[in-house]
């Protein structure tokens, strides 16, 4: 017997094993189960997604002499003449070479007649989007109205170009891309009957190069099998067909993860090398970090279309990835897709775009960020009761010694070295470190307050800190510290960090102060101010006494005037 393409021989002779179009063929046979049964039917949709096939097999059901459950028993004498093609009630026409308005006419002439031996008389009329708009025309009247024992179905890959006219006087299915997994199994079920080995990798490169048609994919696979000599593997398939392996997809993410510029350059001279189209390899790229970003977001890879080996190298991705980086790549790699299509020189695009591919980083969104630099409120309680406990005890202790290396001459710096004491350098006893305050009064505040506006300087420096140092502090009530402004603006700049003020207060002086600004005279605000200063000054010289007086009878130190 002579070979027979895998299309026609395992054609579908019944509707159940029409594959991934049940809305259409439950449909008719509930309409034949109901004899519900229309005078026009359009099937539409892509190529080999069984179109022609489903007509053929509505024929047969409808004309069909001993049905079964509303399929055709291909037993009868009109099966099998509809199934050979000798049937005179089943006429099929090309559309494309049939498309003129004599043909049309002749087509109304013979719709008078009856069937010969069958129930209906059924026209199947393939890619009747080619007839011509008079042989439109011209069939109006007879499709609208046609004898009861006439039936028309037409089938066509391009429905927008049917006038809606026709459209109008049809039942329209529409017929979908079949899934991948679907083509897969398919194939595998005609590879075991043929006795042939295939593995699932191979099964999934004919899938995605059938691009949803099972025609396709069947072609495909008789091209195969005749180049591999019954033993496919996914290394033949890919060499015949000249299709991009889907490692060098992998290359590139691990690339980008290395930060390995290196391998940019080996990925371009591969696919020079091997001619492979540069924007076909665009196009795997993005599909291949769409693959990314589903596994990133759902954490699973069930909603990619690859094999079963590759799903699992996708899962590795899940955690290496975020959304925000994910989305930024194939933006990026989207818009170099459409300039790589007018590139003269396509390799050289290439390898720009891998290398700036590369050298993207990681992102990290303000949550994030907030969210690493914040302190939880339990740590900020431990440490106001740390700083309550020790922090003035070691403030005291720095500035004792600073004092002491400024008074103390060299013979009272070996005592330092025998006690194992070390001074600090260059401190500055008016910028106490921020500690909790036992006593909060007045000219404290007045005596940390510069040390208070080194701190806002290093957060808000630009901001807030010029407002806060040309303050004129007047005086404290409770927690309220009456100020006054030198700058009108400065008090709606205080308004607006008034949550900042209250934590940075807090933290640094132990209690939350309220800023406070006071209607009084403003030379009464600066002498308010140089007195508070004076008075914390001289307080400070009686501590310097105290320190001075330790330092020269406790480690033999002499005061240099």
């Amino acid at each position: 017997m002579a070979f027979v393409v895998t299309a026609r021989k395992w054609r579908p002779k019944k509707f159940s094993e029409v594959v991934g179009q049940e809305h259409v063929t439950n449909t008719l046979k509930n309409a034949i189960k109901e004899n519900r049964i229309a005078h026009a039917y359009l099937f539409t949709g892509p190529r080999g997604v069984g179109k022609t096939t489903t007509a053929r097999l509505l024929a047969k059901a409808l004309n069909c002499n001993n049905p079964i459950n509303q399929e055709p028993c291909n037993e009868c004498e009109t099966c099998k003449s509809i199934q050979n093609s000798q049937s005179l009630d089943i006429i099929e026409i090309d559309g494309a070479s049939n498309r003129g308005i004599d043909e049309i006419r002749t087509l109304r002439e013979s719709v008078k007649y009856a069937p010969t031996k069958s129930k209906y008389k059924i026209y199947i009329i393939d890619e009747v989007h080619m007839l011509t708009r008079e042989s439109f025309n011209a069939f109006l009247k007879t499709l609208e109205e046609p004898p009861e024992h006439t039936i028309f179905i037409f089938a066509t890959t391009d429905v927008h170009k049917v006038p809606l006219t026709i459209i109008s006087r049809c039942q329209r299915y529409d017929f979908r891309r079949i899934q991948l997994d679907t083509i897969k199994e398919t194939l595998a079920k005609i590879a075991a009957a043929e006795k042939i080995e295939i593995d699932d990798t191979t099964l999934t490169i004919i899938s995605k190069k059938a691009d949803g048609a099972l025609r396709d994919a069947e072609s495909y696979f008789d091209q195969i099998v005749s180049y591999c000599e019954g033993k496919i593997t996914h290394e033949t398939v890919t060499q015949m067909l000249n299709l991009i392996d889907e490692e060098i997809y992998f290359k590139i993410t691990d690339a980008v993860l290395e930060k390995n510029y290196k391998a940019v350059f080996e990925v371009s001279n591969t696919l020079y090398e091997n001619g492979w189209d540069f924007v076909d390899f665009m196009d795997g790229l993005v599909e291949h970090f769409r693959n990314i970003l589903t596994v990133v977001v759902t954490g699973k890879a069930s909603f990619t279309e690859t094999a079963d080996v590759y799903k699992q190298k996708y899962v590795s991705y899940k955690n290496k990835f975020s959304e925000g980086d994910m989305l930024r790549l194939l933006n990026f790699l989207s818009k170099t897709g459409q300039e790589i299509k007018y590139s003269q020189n396509q390799k050289l695009k290439i390898e720009i775009a891998l290398s700036h591919l590369v050298g993207l980083e990681k992102t990290s969104t303000i949550t994030e960020i907030l969210s690493e630099i914040n302190i939880s409120p339990n740590v900020k309680q431990n440490n106001s009761v740390r700083d309550t406990n020790d922090s003035i005890y070691s403030s005291e202790k720095t500035t004792n010694l600073n004092i002491g290396r400024k008074s103390v001459s060299s013979n009272r710096e070996s005592t330092f070295e025998k006690n194992n004491i070390k001074p600090t350098e260059n401190a500055n006893v008016s910028n106490v470190q921020p500690s909790t305050v036992v006593e909060l009064n007045f000219e404290n505040i007045v005596k940390r307050w510069e040390g208070f506006v080194t701190e806002i300087s290093k957060d808000k420096g630009l901001a807030l800190a010029p407002v806060i140092k040309n303050l004129n502090l007047i005086e404290l009530n409770g927690n309220k510290l009456s100020i006054s402004l030198q700058d009108p603006q400065g008090k709606k700049t205080l308004d607006m960090n008034k949550n900042y003020l209250d934590t940075k207060t807090e933290h640094y002086f132990g209690k939350k102060i309220d800023l406070k600004v006071s209607s009084k005279n403003q030379n009464f605000d600066e002498n308010r101010t140089k007195e508070a200063k004076k008075s914390a000054e001289s307080h400070t010289e009686s501590e310097l006494d105290s320190y001075e007086k330790v330092i020269i009878d406790e480690l033999g130190g002499e005061k240099i005037n």
